[in-house]
């Protein structure tokens, strides 16, 4: 088994529509830092269990970034989904048990408001957690901040110029789908994530 890569960034959060622009600001945000972005979306592979997938990609990321915000009750019975705080406990539990090897793993965890996690997630109390109220701009500040401060890259700008560099980028999206022949509905991951790449790096 191979240390962390430095560079791997696994990001845990909602996957739906509502949650897409924000999804989108992180996968942004964690590229122009200079990193690479790793989910559970960036395969869809039938023959690979979800959850050993997951733990797969969590044992080879340095880094981690977790929403734990959307844990609202739903369907018939109404109940809660908490795959993130799950995958909040997987990473926490990696450091903790994983060795030498794990122990150097690092982590942001994002709320809506900073202490609500007490009422459903008490164990984490001592963690910083980061409030972003569900503002774009707040995510790329505090995810900027930390990046910078935990990789020790000096390098990588404020929060307020990366967060005007994604609105630039934003209004550059319909025409880089329509020259790639794809509707904003049927993006993938992969889709979106090869887009930034090739977007910044041509912007350097």
């Amino acid at each position: 088994m191979v240390s962390p890569n430095p560079r791997d960034v696994f990001v845990n959060c909602p996957f739906d529509a509502a949650y897409k622009p924000i999804f989108n600001a992180i996968v942004f945000t964690v590229v122009r830092c200079g990193f690479r972005v790793r989910c559970a979306l960036e395969a869809d592979d039938a023959a690979e269990n979800r959850f050993g997938k997951i733990c797969r990609i969590i044992d080879s990321s340095r880094y981690g970034v977790h929403d734990i915000s959307r844990t609202e009750a739903d369907g018939d019975p109404p109940l809660p989904r908490f795959n993130m705080p799950l995958e909040v406990g997987l990473f926490l539990g990696a450091k903790r048990f994983g060795g030498r090897r794990q122990s150097e793993k690092k982590c942001i965890i994002f709320d809506r408001e900073r202490y609500r996690y007490q009422r459903f997630m008490s164990d984490i109390a001592g963690q910083d957690i980061h409030a972003h109220g569900g503002d774009i701009a707040t995510l790329i500040g505090e995810l900027t901040a930390w990046l910078r401060n935990e990789s020790g890259l000096r390098n990588i700008p404020g929060g307020v110029r990366i967060a005007a560099e994604f609105e630039i980028f934003g209004s550059a999206l319909p025409e880089i789908y329509r020259a790639r022949n794809l509707s904003s509905e049927e993006v993938t991951f992969a889709d979106y994530n090869d887009i930034v790449v090739q977007y910044l790096t041509a912007s350097e």
